[in-house]
């Protein structure tokens, strides 16, 4: 299989900085495995998983949330130069490869990183565990635990975890789906969520998020683990 421009990236991120010896050296042979090819992936989304308000914790999410993502960037739902320079030219069975790697890593989760969200009052807080486990039937707005599954840790095969995920990356991926910079397969669910919660909402439910402490052990829930149909229509969630 041809690195591609997966391969290419890797390299240039792998000597960017070096000294260049006096006597330009052979170039080394990269060996030609997945591993090798999302090496350019890791540079971003380091092996240790730190996540932050740029690069979000991708191990161990369903595989099929991870392609629907990389279709997206390739597909112009969603914006970031490196990624879609990374997916541009790639078919989706590569893709679907690269999901698939992403998806059976369980690297340990890092310590909680509030960001914005550790200054959050009691009642932020209040608030947001109310919408996350409860909803707001008033607004509308569905509990997070009836798509993201009670644990919050994603459901397969496409409904992404919120745990582990620093409440400035929850924020930034709020405002981007209200500004239409984020988008998904129509009907977008989550662009429609967006929009029904204020700022304050947004930052309660961040906050919520980032304090809670991930189980180590915790996978994304079978299809069967939530009640079907959800609560608004999803375009990339299949039909059951």
């Amino acid at each position: 299989m041809s690195t591609s421009y997966v391969v290419r990236a890797c390299a240039v991120l792998a000597f960017a900085g070096s000294s260049l010896p006096s006597q330009a050296a052979a170039p080394a042979t990269l060996p030609d495995t997945l591993e090798q090819r999302v090496a350019a992936c890791i540079a971003c989304h380091a092996v240790k998983e730190r996540s932050d308000a740029f690069f979000p914790r991708i191990a161990g999410k369903p595989a099929g949330y991870l392609y629907n993502q990389l279709v997206n960037f390739r597909e112009g739902r969603r914006h970031y130069p490196m990624m879609t320079y990374m997916v541009d030219h790639l078919p989706d069975a590569y893709l679907r490869e690269i999901a698939d790697y992403f998806s059976q890593q369980h690297p340990p989760y890092p310590p909680a990183q509030a960001g914005s969200g550790a200054s959050a009052s009691t009642a932020s807080l209040a608030r947001g565990q109310a919408l996350v486990q409860q909803g707001d039937p008033a607004k509308k707005i569905p509990a997070c635990v009836a798509c993201h599954g009670s644990t919050l840790t994603g459901v397969a095969p496409a409904i992404p975890g919120l745990i582990g995920l620093p409440s400035d990356y929850v924020n930034a991926q709020f405002g981007a789906w209200k500004n239409k910079v984020r988008r998904a397969a129509a009907p977008d669910c989550m662009a429609e969520i967006a929009n029904r919660l204020n700022e304050a909402d947004i930052a309660a439910v961040s906050g919520w998020l980032s304090k809670q402490t991930p189980d180590p052990a915790a996978r994304p829930g079978a299809a069967d683990s939530i009640a079907m149909p959800l609560p608004l229509n999803c375009g990339s969630v299949p039909a059951p």
